[in-house]
């Protein structure tokens, strides 16, 4: 099962280190992971989005929650929270394919950042669903070279 970690750390070396080897050492893989300082430069928001049995993704829960340098620790998939994630690709372009590849950008509200005689490049922000469909949509015209930021999440409301 999937399911999205938030964690309020200390902004200090080697807590991602930790937190990762933790997820492996529990057999739940780490689908995406992304970390940042937040308004407060002391502490950083580590957001794991991780697959693995329910059970396994409970003790890794449990072990982060008692890290000294963890200070908050939220299972977002139990609660309603939105998410974001940026993608860059780069797309095959032809003479034929352009005003169609420009019809997907608009739809997906996608960004051309970048052309070259054969490529174009795109960025794009949006949650997971949105992402993958802007993926899938440029798959027949060939991706050239992709990356991803992995995951970012935040409670909705005002917790």
């Amino acid at each position: 099962m999937k399911r999205t970690l938030s964690a309020l750390c200390k902004n200090k070396p080697g807590v991602l280190a930790r937190m990762a080897q933790e997820c492996g050492r529990y057999d739940a893989n780490i689908l995406s992971l992304a970390a940042g300082e937040t308004e407060n430069p002391e502490v950083s928001r580590i957001v794991l989005r991780v697959d693995g049995d329910d059970a396994a993704i409970d003790e890794v829960g449990r072990y982060l929650d008692g890290l000294e340098e963890v200070i908050q620790l939220d299972d977002l998939s139990r609660k309603d929270f939105v998410d974001r994630e940026l993608v860059l690709v780069k797309v095959v372009m032809t003479a034929e394919s352009t005003g169609q590849l420009m019809q997907v950008f608009e739809v997906f509200r996608a960004n051309v950042v970048g052309m070259g005689q054969e490529t174009i490049t795109v960025e794009m922000a949006g949650d997971q669903e949105r992402v993958e469909g802007l993926i899938q949509m440029l798959k027949p015209y060939g991706i050239k070279s992709m990356c991803r930021s992995g995951m970012i999440a935040l409670k909705r409301g005002d917790e």
